[in-house]
């Protein structure tokens, strides 16, 4: 029959096979799906690079809520850190709230863990809700809550301990989160557990550097009439161990001693050679009464007989009465001048000859320095480590901590010394000493 024969050149396997265009489609297709998997690979990479460079807690908490809105395109994201029953929530961080929204849940509690939240502590593998009022263990929102009705979360787990939970809500493209959102969240969970590890590791080998640092230094004297008020800040690195030294005392002949100190290093060896240098020129301080150069020299010879010193500067000063008020009488090692700072709020630098660090060539003449100094006035010595920042010339410190000084003069001393650590202009690689002086007012 006619209808039973073949056109000639044609089989029925030509009919089954895609047409061309059908598998350009189809190739177009999967090459966009490599090229969006690609990408999604690529930010998370960089994401997890971006959050292991963080060394503050809370950033980082807030970097990986907001890094994982990033990765999968959802327009709110929260961490909630678990307490230390691990049953409830003791912190809520979020993201994505408009100012309006904040507003609207201003008064309000954050979560502790009930609903789809609590669900996902009691049972830690990865939810995906797409109407999250739906879920058996939904409890609601509270009042003034914006509209949520997807969910993705997952837990991040430090060291097999769960430390709380990762949330996403609601996609800006309106589709439900699906399994590479999944996938996605998951991969940045694990990085978030090592990221949050390393901080909270660095925190504890901060703590103790700092702590060790700190048994170093002294607690200052009452040095009345005299106000003296003293502070260190350890470098923003992992077991940063500095050389920064402070000490202030009063002396037999009727003077207030203060130094500041800067052995050179980040190590062990910078710590015990602050200590070494520190109690010797207390002994050499109480031993003669010659001038600060004088002293320094003999630090300087003392310690090059008996100890290898590393290069240390230092500034060593005498506040003495003098007939119509005080005189400051110093001399430095290689160091930074002090900065004073008048009760009207004008500053001047006690720029001079320097002279040579510590452990540098004991035979070179230290010269001496005098400059009266009013009532009311604060002088301030310091460290590098609170000027020095690596974008900017030396100066640029000096004159910002000129201004910040003249700002803030006015405060209590303790809460002058902690402003200007709080808000130095250096960069924090460096760790940083300082003390300030201050004559009784008229």
């Amino acid at each position: 029959m006619a209808g039973d024969v073949e056109e000639p050149g044609r089989s029925p396997a030509a009919d089954a096979a895609p047409q061309p265009a059908g598998q350009l489609e189809q190739i177009a297709e999967q090459l966009r799906e490599l090229a969006v998997a690609k990408d999604r690979l690529q930010g998370l990479l960089e994401a997890v690079l971006a959050i292991s460079r963080e060394m503050d807690l809370p950033t980082v908490l807030h970097r990986i809520v907001t890094t994982a809105m990033e990765l999968v395109g959802a327009r709110y994201g929260a961490l909630g850190v678990l307490d230390e029953s691990g049953e409830q929530l003791a912190q809520f961080i979020t993201a994505g709230l408009s100012e309006s929204e904040r507003g609207d849940l201003a008064g309000i509690e954050f979560p502790r863990g009930r609903g789809v939240l609590g669900h996902l502590i009691h049972h830690p593998e990865p939810l995906r809700v797409e109407e999250i009022g739906s879920h058996p263990a939904s409890v609601g929102f509270p009042p003034g809550h914006p509209h949520m009705s997807s969910l993705l979360g997952v837990a991040i787990s430090v060291r097999g301990t769960i430390y709380g939970d990762l949330y996403l809500s609601e996609r800006r493209d309106g589709r439900p989160f699906d399994r590479d959102d999944e996938d996605i969240l998951v991969a940045l969970a694990g990085a978030a557990g090592i990221a949050i590890e390393n901080v909270r590791l660095f925190e504890q080998i901060r703590d103790s550097a700092e702590h060790f640092q700190r048994l170093l230094l002294p607690t200052l004297p009452d040095l009345t009439p005299l106000t003296a008020a003293a502070v260190y800040r350890p470098a923003l690195t992992p077991a940063h161990l500095g050389g920064d030294w402070y000490d202030a005392l009063w002396l037999p002949d009727d003077a207030c001693a203060v130094v500041i100190g800067d052995v050179v290093g980040h190590d062990m060896r910078a710590a015990a050679a602050m200590a070494q240098t520190r109690s010797m020129l207390r002994a050499l301080l109480f031993d003669r009464f010659t001038p600060p150069s004088g002293v320094l020299t003999q630090l300087d010879r003392t310690l090059h007989a008996i100890t290898d010193l590393p290069v240390t500067t230092a500034c060593l000063a005498r506040m003495e009465p003098g007939q119509d008020g005080w005189i400051l009488h110093w001399s430095t090692a290689g160091h930074l001048p002090p900065l004073l700072i008048t009760a009207e709020r004008h500053t001047e630098y006690l720029d001079v000859e320097p002279g040579l660090p510590l452990a540098v060539d004991t035979g070179v003449h230290r010269p001496d320095h005098t400059h009266p100094v009013p009532a009311g006035a604060t002088v301030l010595f310091y460290t590098d480590g609170l000027v020095e920042h690596p974008e900017f010339p030396i100066d640029h410190g000096l004159a910002r901590l000129a201004e910040l000084a003249a700002e803030q003069v006015h405060l209590p001393l303790n809460d002058f010394v902690s402003f200007l650590a709080d808000n130095r202009p250096s960069d924090g690689h460096d760790d940083m000493a300082i003390l300030a002086l201050r004559t009784p007012d008229d």
